[in-house]
């Protein structure tokens, strides 16, 4: 029976998703797990440099995998035949694999899983199962957009994320380190949701998002920070439409993010297992301790980029002085 009356809830916002016609999940990893089900994977290659909670999600659902090495271009080495009806999950790291990079893996690899959780703004390609995550890009703290063909013949339930938005409403209105406990915990309780729907809160929050406005905003920094970096970055890093983050890499990356984070800039490592999953001398291993993934979404002005770009040239020119 509806209830009526009484107090009122969140109001239904504006329903204009970016990606009205795709699988809406709860999150990547199970997104990932919806592919493997619908089409009976029996066998994936995953990258080492990748976040363990696609390892974690294949282990625990008892799928056979294997792993590849990517080069210094991000670009996967594959030096064997795959098994026959293998997958490869393609991870499109910082936006870097354009659509016609995806399809020549796809020409040279046979089929594919694409993890566009780096980019979100990328479409997807017909015929090739695409992720989206919502959190990596919005304020969200859940949610997946999965384009596909494949039907999972199975009854999923709806999602609930309300628990999972205090720490969000509080760094809204508060400071990110206040909430910085929370933020993992809700991290953690990712490993035990299943395959489900996404909640009707993060789709509607999903709904009323300024897309274009986000797209510029994150394109126009990423722009400003490639260009007072060029000099500085060793990596080959093309322009993706509504990036993600701008990867700076520098050798002494674990001190310059301690050193940015004591002036609050907070830039992650992405993925920490890698360090203990790969050899100290490898690219995944380098990549992970050294790119520091520079904030540019749509938070943020150029005078910010102007600000904490200025930060890091300091404390890159402090570092060189001491190495002298």
């Amino acid at each position: 029976m509806k209830e009526i009356g009484g107090y009122f809830e969140l109001e239904n916002l504006v329903r204009h998703e970016f990606y009205p016609n795709l699988l809406a999940l709860n999150s990547a990893r199970n997104a990932l797990l919806y592919v493997m089900k619908a089409r009976k994977i029996k066998k994936i290659y995953i990258p080492y440099y990748l976040c363990d909670c696609i390892r974690d999600t294949l282990q625990n659902h008892q799928y056979d995998f294997g792993y590849y090495h990517i080069d210094q271009d991000f670009m996967p080495k594959i030096d064997h035949q795959l098994d026959n009806g293998a997958y490869l999950y393609i991870v499109n790291h910082y936006g870097q694999h354009s659509n016609g990079t995806i399809k020549k893996f796809e020409s040279l690899y046979g089929p594919l899983i694409v993890d566009n959780t780096h980019a979100f703004f990328q479409p997807p390609l017909p015929g090739i199962d695409t992720i989206y995550s919502c959190r990596k890009f919005f304020g969200v703290p859940d949610g997946a957009y999965l384009s596909t063909d494949a039907v999972l013949d199975e009854e999923l339930a709806m999602d609930a994320s309300k628990d999972r938005y205090p720490y969000m409403l509080g760094r809204f209105e508060g400071k990110a380190s206040d909430y910085y406990k929370e933020y993992h915990e809700v991290n953690e309780l990712f490993d035990l949701e299943p395959l489900k729907h996404m909640s009707k809160l993060t789709q509607n929050i999903m709904g009323a998002v300024d897309y274009e406005k986000a797209r510029e905003a994150r394109s126009r920094n990423f722009s400003y920070l490639a260009n007072e970096f060029q000099e500085w970055n060793p990596l080959n890093i093309s322009s993706p439409d509504g990036a993600f983050a701008y990867p700076f890499y520098c050798e002494n990356g674990p001190e310059i993010r301690k050193l940015l984070a004591g002036q609050k800039i907070y830039i992650p490592t992405l993925w920490p297992n890698v360090l203990a999953d790969t050899e100290e001398t490898s690219v995944e291993n380098r990549y992970t301790a050294n790119i520091l993934p520079l904030p540019c979404d749509q938070r943020y002005s150029l005078e910010d980029m102007e600000y904490m770009a200025g930060l890091l040239k300091k404390e890159l020119n402090n570092s060189i002085a001491v190495e002298r």
